[in-house]
Formats: structure tokens, sequence, C-alpha cells
């Protein structure tokens, strides 16, 4: 069932309910070299027990679940229309929790922690600051937060305000906030930067909505292999993401 399907199918849910109303992540299922590259920067600091916030539909979460060998992993993710699809993707994986409504530290303080994922998720909070702080209250001394979010501010346009992201962060605002909130910081870099011409031709000039999986797709399998050997031996001066790694102090 596509994403756009399963929200019709949930028309019966309360006014209440968080509901995701993005169209970007059924495209995004195709970005798989995309996640591997993410998280070949990120596995090096995987805890055994992680949890991921904003899960959405699980994508990241699985290639997570393959890579972190052993692993016990929550997952949480608040909107109403995503929650069933993550839970059926891993109602077989006892390894994995599947917890839904909104972040907080009380609805899951009942497992450890020692690894916090993050990927294009805070931006769409409003007050990240407490965010953070929360996050760095639950890790114990030692933890990591791994942090993927969208940068240069200046390529903000009308994806990112379909998308519904308050902002696209600076690497200097970004290292700002981690340390306001009490990390130390291991890693913080620019992430795609060929995605910086992309993002703002499409958000800019021709003021798209929507990003449709044969345009993830050709990135994907003729960009990505190219940008990551690059990027791999060459921090760009900007990117279309910034991707941080921050330690709770020993």
């Amino acid at each position: 069932m596509s994403l756009a399907n399963h929200i019709e199918s949930l028309e019966e849910l309360s006014n209440d309910a968080f509901l995701y109303s993005g169209t970007e992540l059924d495209a995004m299922a195709e970005a798989r070299r995309y996640r591997a590259w993410i998280l070949s920067y990120f596995k090096p600091f995987l805890g055994r027990h992680i949890l991921e916030v904003g899960a959405g539909n699980g994508t990241f979460s699985q290639l997570l679940f393959e890579q972190a060998k052993g692993a016990q992993l929550v997952l949480q993710e608040p909107a109403a229309n995503l929650f069933p699809l993550l839970k059926r993707r891993f109602s077989d994986t006892p390894q994995v929790r599947v917890i839904d409504g909104p972040f907080s530290a009380e609805r899951c303080d009942s497992f450890p922690v020692d690894t916090i994922v993050m990927v294009n998720v805070l931006e769409h909070v409003e007050n990240d600051r407490e965010y953070l702080q929360t996050m760095r209250r639950m890790l114990p001394a030692g933890g990591h937060l791994l942090l993927f979010v969208p940068a240069t501010p200046g390529i903000f346009g009308s994806l990112d305000r379909a998308f519904d992201h308050y902002r696209r962060y600076t690497k200097k605002d970004l290292s700002a906030r981690l340390r306001e909130a009490g990390f130390q910081i291991e890693k913080i870099r620019h992430f795609n930067f060929v995605g910086v011409a992309a993002w703002f031709a499409a958000g800019r000039l021709l003021n798209k909505n929507t990003v449709r999986a044969s345009e993830v797709l050709f990135y994907d399998r003729w960009i990505v292999p190219v940008a990551s050997r690059i990027e791999n031996r060459w921090e760009p001066p900007m990117g279309q993401s910034l991707l941080a790694v921050a330690e709770v102090p020993r």
C-alpha cells in the first residue's frame, strides 16, 4: 500500500491525532544508497540500546536493524498515519520495540538507551533546543546523539514549506544548540554538496511541492555513488544536509 493510499484509509482517526502531511517518504524509499551513506558515518558510534526518534515508515530503521548486529532498537513515531506502517514492518522482529505518540523522556524511560538517532526530524520541531536538552538528559555519560538535518538556510524554499520544515541549519547554529544542551561534539560536517543545487532549483526556481520516486531513484543510482566517494575524502564547504555526532561528556 502506498503512503498516500494509507493516509486516505485513516480518515476515521480523531481530529486530535497528529498526521504526517508530507509526501516525500514514498519517494525516499528508493534512496537506498543515500541511507547507507548516512549510516556509514553513524555506524562507529552505534551502541547496544538504540532509540530512533521519528522513525517514520521505517526505511532507515530497517537499515539500522541490519547494521547494528545484536542491538536492541526502540522506534518512536508520533504520526498516527505512519505508526501502523512502522509497526507492521517490524511485527515479527523481537529485537525491535515500536512506540507511538509524542516523544518525551517519560515515554522512553522504561528501557535503557545509549544511542539516539534522528534523521530529518529536528527541522520539524518548533522548539528544537528543548528537544535536544531532553535527549541529553536521557543519555548516559558516553552516550551518543546521531543527528542528520537539512542545511544551508539560503536554499529554504517551497519543498521545505511543503514538508513542514521550521528551518535549515548552519554548522555554527547546530553546533551552538548542541553545546547549549550539554553535548560535546565529536563530528559535524556538511553532507551532499551536489544536493544544494538540486534543492535550490526544485524549491526556489521551480517551486516544487514534492519529489518524485523516479527523481530520487536517478539521484540515488547515478549521483550518490560518485558524491559519496568524493565527500568521504573531502568535506564540502556547504551541503544539502548536516551530519552530527554528539556525545554526553564522561
